[in-house]
């Protein structure tokens, strides 16, 4: 009798106890509309309590926490993620109108700096010289405030002559650096470009050294196209009276520019000891660079074949 009453108060126990168990952990257990995120009843467990054991044969004997921590930590990354997106998208528009930082207005300016340091504070690769593997390749201009390379853009809005491409081609294995600028005409196409060397002096700094320039040999576009008018110096020019006699040299033009087109690129050595740089990466990762030169000015840069590219408009 003894042992029957004994089990029998302690089974009123159990069952007395179960309404509190419920009351506070079962809704904690239940989703809350809108809620991005669940919230768990935790409960501590050691080698001694009645569900430690059976917790840690679950999940191929490793437990249900270390999943949940990889799935939080996979979750703060994603936004993380999404807002530099966000930011190198934000950033590129801003490049529209502004002919790569010739036309910007402080405005414009004041915007893209802005925008360049928060994409700074989220560098994926602090240290870009110890991943070189990611600056292979052909870099294309989007933006400089350097104020030494305006006069080469402006050559773009004279008459005819249009800036089409700055880039910066880099062999990491070799060691060396190509600056190109590409320019287009109405009978040839043709580009400048300087080669050098650089040295890795930091995990952000590189310095450059020049070694030689070079001067494209012109290559002839297949017909001369004429347009309707042309701007400048803010005003417009119609070219439409002058159609009749440009058609008329177009012939012997071509055939001078067959003949200098047949000739070898014209490379210039550079000597000057002074003929040297250095440049700092603030912000590499497959698709952007950013970079600062030794005058405090800022470079950016967009890898070719990236879709950042695409909405690229000057």
């Amino acid at each position: 009798m003894a042992l029957e009453a004994s089990l029998a108060s302690r089974f009123e126990s159990i069952r007395l106890s179960w309404p509190f168990f419920w009351q506070f952990c079962l809704p904690k257990f239940r989703k809350p509309y809108n809620s991005p995120r669940p919230v768990l009843c935790v409960r501590a467990v050691t080698d001694d309590d009645e569900w430690g054991p059976d917790n840690k044969k679950e999940g191929n004997g490793e437990g249900e926490g270390s999943a949940v921590g990889v799935a939080v930590a996979e979750e703060e990354k994603v936004p993380e993620a999404l807002e530099t997106d966000r930011l190198k998208k934000a950033l590129v528009d801003s490049f529209y109108g502004t002919d790569r930082g010739l036309k910007a207005t402080s405005e414009t300016r004041a915007e893209i700096v802005e925008l360049i340091t928060q994409l700074e504070a989220r560098n994926p690769n602090p240290a870009p010289t110890d991943a070189l593997q990611l600056l292979n390749g052909k870099w294309i201009l989007a933006y400089t405030s350097f104020a030494g390379l305006f006069p080469l853009l402006s050559r773009g809005t004279l008459p005819l002559v249009k800036v089409e491409e700055i880039s910066q081609t880099i062999d990491s294995q070799n060691f060396t650096v190509q600056n190109s600028v590409q320019f287009a005409g109405p009978l040839a196409t043709t580009s400048v470009s300087t080669n050098a060397k650089f040295e890795v002096r930091s995990p952000k700094r590189v310095q450059i050294k020049f070694d030689e320039g070079i001067i494209g040999t012109p290559q002839l576009t297949d017909s001369l196209v004429i347009p309707e008018n042309v701007e400048f110096l803010g005003q417009k020019i119609d070219l439409t009276p002058f159609k009749g006699i440009l058609n008329s040299v177009e012939n012997a033009a071509s055939n001078v520019a067959r003949t200098i087109s047949s000739q070898p690129p014209l490379k210039i050595p550079i000597s000057n000891s002074n003929a040297q740089s250095w440049l700092l990466t603030t912000y590499l990762d497959e698709e952007l660079r950013i970079s600062r030169g030794d005058g405090g000015s800022v470079f950016v840069l967009i890898k070719e074949g990236s879709y950042l590219l695409a909405s690229l408009s000057t």
